[in-house]
């Protein structure tokens, strides 16, 4: 009786599927140039991902991939693996992704609780407005902004430097201080819009909980501790489990506009050394590995993080 109940729930899955499809129609109308856009950009190149297991050459084309190319099997992973690059560049990957994490996550949610608190709407938009504006320039913008400022002949931040009696910084060509550009200027671009989220879910707090516990004396300070940040508890698990997924992930485009040979020591990532290798040298093979070795560890800490935020009770992706 129990296994004919469960082949009858199956069966009218596809259906409800269906009938719901059809009912909100304009609703999925509206979600299907996403679709669309990943379908095209994110799911047919994966077909691509197997050059990794070949030892592919350009001249071969996109038909080469299935009938000329070598198989190789794992060669090109054991290649990366045993390579001269690849202590330094996990080092500096998870090294660079972890000082991300650590100061970029709880900034905006400080950000959101401070500007929750501003009962001033005219200074809160201008505060939310300025912090909000450098997610909206290109990293191709801000390397220039943050060239200019920490300029060792006349930028700002040396000016300030000497005028207090010191020396001035080539921050930009010094291991021991480029990954602290990348940190803050990472934060300073993200934010104000990684704090909207946070705000979104402030605002859906019930007003009651913050007058009851005015009249148990509770203060300002007591409110954000024990009503407005537990609130976000959830929100920030999940938020934690896709910011590990991605801990390889240490940002392409901005160490790319930043970076020079003199910071490799500590700035070389795996996506720029992914960008030397297969666009600058043609290793379209050897790099694909690289690209997916990288994808294979997010994934699984992605996989592992989430496990865990379920068995600590909180929300998780799946």
């Amino acid at each position: 009786m129990k296994n004919m109940n469960t082949l009858a729930q199956s069966s009218r899955k596809p259906k409800a599927f269906i009938h719901n499809i059809i009912r909100y129609k304009f609703l999925y109308l509206l979600i299907l140039p996403t679709i669309v856009l990943f379908l095209i950009f994110n799911y047919f190149p994966m077909y691509g991902v197997v050059i990794a297991f070949q030892d592919y050459k350009p001249h071969l084309g996109v038909e080469g991939m299935f009938s000329k190319a070598t198989w190789v099997g794992l060669k090109q992973f054991k290649n990366f693996i045993s390579s001269f690059y690849f202590k330094r560049l996990m080092i500096n990957t998870v090294r660079i992704s972890l000082l991300k994490i650590l100061f970029g996550f709880p900034a905006p949610i400080i950000l959101a609780l401070f500007l929750n608190e501003i009962r001033n709407l005219k200074f809160k938009k201008i505060v939310q407005t300025v912090s909000y504006l450098p997610h909206f320039l290109s990293w191709v913008i801000l390397s220039g902004i943050i060239t200019s400022l920490l300029s060792p002949a006349n930028g700002t931040i040396n000016q300030f430097i000497i005028a207090l009696g010191g020396q001035p910084v080539d921050f930009l060509t010094n291991n021991d201080y480029f990954i602290w550009v990348l940190v803050f200027s990472s934060v300073w671009q993200g934010v104000g819009w990684s704090s909207i989220i946070y705000l979104a879910t402030l605002s859906g707090i019930d007003p009651q909980l913050y007058e009851s516990s005015v009249i148990d004396g509770a203060t300002r300070f007591q409110q954000i501790l024990y009503i407005s940040l537990p609130s976000l508890y959830n929100l920030m698990s999940i938020l934690l489990i896709m910011s590990m997924g991605g801990i390889l992930n240490a940002g392409f485009e901005q160490v790319l506009m930043l970076y020079s040979p003199l910071v490799f020591e500590t700035g070389d990532i795996i996506d720029t050394f992914v960008y030397r290798s297969g666009i600058q040298e043609l290793k379209y093979s050897y790099s694909s590995a690289v690209g997916l070795f990288k994808t294979a560890i997010g994934f699984t800490l992605l996989i592992i993080t989430n496990f865990f935020a379920g068995k600590m009770g909180r929300e998780t992706l799946f």
